[in-house]
């Protein structure tokens, strides 16, 4: 899906133009705001592949990779779910997911959870890396 998203003011200054649209992937992102949220997560991930997407929005590298993962993203709800946490509004379930999947915190950080079990995980650029459609 994508939408269309209105250019800002610098672009219009240095160079382009003010009216001109860019196209913005949108992914559907499920927020992971509560711990309860864990336990579904992993009974879910026994029939479909759960993604966790650990994200610091103070991070200009977890800005970077995040727009680099949602242009390479291409599967629907029907695939995986794909749940997006801001480590700083939820430092507490960021230290949960750590605990609960054996893995130690990073940011930007992606969790693939499949059969109530970590399959793989990457962080920063290798984010990018990682082959999704092998555990889909």
């Amino acid at each position: 899906m994508y939408k269309v998203k209105e250019m800002g003011l610098f672009t219009g200054l240095f160079g382009g133009n003010q009216s001109e649209k860019k196209e913005e992937k949108v992914l559907p992102w499920i927020p992971l705001n509560s711990l309860e949220q864990l336990p579904q997560i992993e009974k879910a991930s026994k029939s479909k592949l759960q993604v966790i997407f650990k994200h610091s929005t103070t991070c200009g590298i977890s800005r970077m990779v995040i727009n680099m993962f949602k242009d390479q993203y291409g599967f629907t709800e029907a695939d995986a779910d794909l749940y997006y946490l801001d480590i700083h509004n939820h430092r507490q379930i960021s230290n949960e997911v750590g605990y609960k999947f054996q893995v130690m915190h990073q940011s930007p950080q992606l969790l693939l959870i499949k059969n109530g079990v970590m399959v793989a995980h990457a962080s920063h650029g290798a984010i990018t890396e990682v082959s999704l459609e092998q555990f889909v």
